[in-house]
């Protein structure tokens, strides 16, 4: 569990949301206390804390820009330890943290996001806008547009720094969103997850489609680790998505990999990069037994093989939290005639779960193709 978040919270660093030699420290003090579960929460709390302090006293002299810094930073290092801290007040106080200080960083060091409601099933669901950089004078007013939605760990904190910042520096809109069972959906607003997830990639899409900066005919859907389950199913029942982006391919087999996790929480917890209360927390359940029954509803057994949109799949091929071998099957299944698969080699980097050990290149790429598809 630990190495897995570790290189998450590490993959952020090339857009200035977190800082290695922090991290480091962190990890130096957890090397003895791995016999510990509640010690990973309390030292990225720690550190995180001490970071806050900072970005409140930067804050009130007015110091904006290294409060920003600080704030993100905090921000991160909060959500990172609120990860293996079980549901209940303590895990909300530390999200509140971590949302706090993440959207005090981004104002402050990225301005043009924009915080929206996104209208859903009578409530709506929280995201943020950033839109695309003009290039040039001659750029139309209306602009390709991604949707990202989260996967079953992350939060639009991320997406919006990790995909958006790129997206929009080659001419892209991003809708960094929190889905039903995601970040702050989940949390503060109890929306939990659910298999027939194209009822949020509707009510995002239309929420895009009629702003003016917005080209309703070039709108992608992009979905990361759980995302690459959600994006395939969303881009197959809304069909004014031009085009599919799956960041990791989930498992086909939803039901046997919870099933798998379960085993090895059982026998050594330190083989799972998941906690044992995560996939039924994000479910609204407390009970793993019913858990499992519902993972049985998520799959797209019957959906790839009539998707006919472009789509991109990316994956690493030292992915320990998906095996390659779902892209394969992803690859194959889907019916489209515009499709590619790309493996992240070792050699190369990107190789871990969702290019989190080379984010820039995976983000390049996905840019690059899009730039080439819609």
């Amino acid at each position: 569990m630990w190495s897995n978040a570790m290189m998450v919270c590490k993959g952020m660093a090339p857009y200035g949301a977190v800082a290695l030699g922090e991290i480091d420290l962190v990890g130096e003090r957890l090397r003895g206390r791995q016999g510990e579960p509640e010690a990973w929460g309390i030292e990225w709390e720690l550190l995180a804390a001490r970071l806050e302090k900072l970005a409140d006293e930067a804050a009130s002299k007015n110091q904006h820009h290294s409060a920003g810094n600080y704030y993100l930073r905090a921000g991160n290092y909060f959500y990172t330890g609120e990860r293996f801290i079980p549901p209940g007040e303590k895990k909300l106080d530390m999200y509140q943290r971590a949302l706090r200080c993440s959207k005090e960083g981004l104002k402050r060091r990225h301005p043009k996001i924009e915080f929206v409601e996104v209208p859903y099933d009578g409530t709506s669901l929280p995201a943020y806008f950033l839109p695309a950089e003009r290039l040039d004078s001659r750029d139309l007013a209306k602009a390709p547009t991604i949707v990202v939605f989260d996967g079953m760990d992350n939060c639009k904190e991320m997406s919006v720094l990790f995909a958006g910042l790129e997206f929009s520096k080659r001419g892209f809109n991003t809708l960094a969103i929190d889905g039903p069972g995601q970040g702050e959906s989940l949390r503060n607003r109890k929306i939990y997850a659910r298999p027939d997830f194209e009822l949020a990639g509707t009510a995002a899409y239309e929420f895009v489609a009629k702003r003016p900066d917005v080209d309703p005919s070039r709108v992608a859907v992009m979905g990361y680790s759980f995302g690459g389950y959600y994006a395939p199913r969303v881009a197959f029942f809304e069909k004014r998505y031009a085009a599919c982006i799956c960041l990791g391919a989930l498992h086909w087999n939803l039901h046997a990999w919870q099933s798998q996790i379960k085993a090895q929480l059982k026998s050594d917890p330190k083989k799972s990069a998941q906690s044992n209360f995560q996939f039924q927390w994000i479910l609204g359940l407390t009970d793993s037994d019913e858990a499992l029954e519902k993972a049985k509803l998520f799959s797209l057994d019957g959906i790839a093989q009539s998707l006919t949109c472009p789509i991109l799949i990316t994956h690493g091929e030292n992915d320990r939290v998906v095996p390659v071998a779902a892209a394969h099957k992803l690859f194959e299944m889907v019916a489209s005639k515009n499709k590619t698969l790309k493996i992240f080699t070792f050699e190369e980097t990107g190789a871990e779960h969702c290019q989190v050990d080379n984010r820039q290149y995976g983000i390049d790429f996905i840019a690059d193709w899009v730039s080439e598809n819609i």
